[in-house]
């Protein structure tokens, strides 16, 4: 399959947001958690395709969460607490990019945490997971594969693009070089925590465009009947003429020159 063009991705996706749209009138209407992980490679797509499924949902039903590196007092909390205070509430979405899974990644490659808390994550993270399934969280963990080749293209747009140059920090440079090192700790992470309860979904993000679309439409899949009538809200006509804005106090500010051929 070629490359599709900006034009025909998003007349693919405008029907897969309304989809959405719907999942979170559902959501809201039965009180459903859900939370979604997207991991992967750096480069891999994971901002782009959780831009597209939270576009055009309410913010303040919909939270991206991407946290930062830990503090010195998260250090030594008990590894998944942190994640736990962004968990989803009554009719809420979480959609977290990167998260526990963290520590089976970054962490186990660059050497950020020891090898006795790598394997008490592997032991520990089906347990935590079941734990989320069981009290009727509807978890789904997405892993975005990308090629080096491709990498090595993002890596070089973000290096020349001043829009992107913040994507590409110090640790990203250093994971360039252990590629191999994030396939073998992929599989190991798989293996561990590739459960009936929590199952991981690859998916190929060669073709970031093509990858979204499969992602999302995989997501909407795999949620029951989400379809919540909703009554159109009527708009009366307005008792008079529209108003214009007036102003007393202070005033706008100059509109930016525009030119116009």
């Amino acid at each position: 399959m070629g490359k599709l063009k900006r034009k025909e991705y998003e007349q693919l996706l405008e029907p897969m947001q309304l989809e959405l749209a719907n999942m979170a009138r559902w959501a809201q209407h039965c009180g459903q958690r859900i939370l979604v992980l997207f991991e992967g490679r750096d480069t891999a797509g994971k901002g782009g395709v959780i831009q597209d499924v939270a576009k055009h949902l309410n913010p303040r039903q919909c939270r991206v969460v991407a946290l930062p590196k830990p503090t010195e007092r998260e250090d030594t909390q008990w590894y998944f607490q942190r994640h736990v205070a962004h968990l989803p509430a009554a009719g809420e979405i979480v959609l977290m990019d990167r998260s526990w899974y963290n520590r089976a990644g970054v962490e186990k490659v660059m050497g950020y945490c020891t090898e006795a808390q790598y394997h008490a994550f592997l032991q520990q993270t089906p347990v935590f997971e079941k734990l989320l399934v069981d009290d009727g969280i509807l978890l789904f963990k997405y892993w975005l594969c990308v090629d080096q080749v491709q990498q090595e293209k993002r890596f070089a747009e973000r290096r020349e693009d001043p829009l992107k140059g913040w994507k590409l920090s110090p640790v990203d440079l250093k994971s360039r070089l252990a590629y191999a090192d994030y396939t073998t700790a992929r599989e190991a992470m798989l293996q561990a925590t590739h459960t009936a309860h929590a199952p991981w979904t690859l998916v190929d993000f060669n073709d970031q465009k093509h990858g979204r679309l499969t992602l999302i439409r995989d997501l909407l899949d795999r949620l029951p009947d989400t379809r919540v009538d909703e009554p159109l809200v009527a708009l009366p006509p307005l008792p008079g003429k529209p108003k214009k804005e007036k102003y007393g106090v202070v005033k706008p500010i100059a509109s930016v020159p525009i030119g116009i051929d």
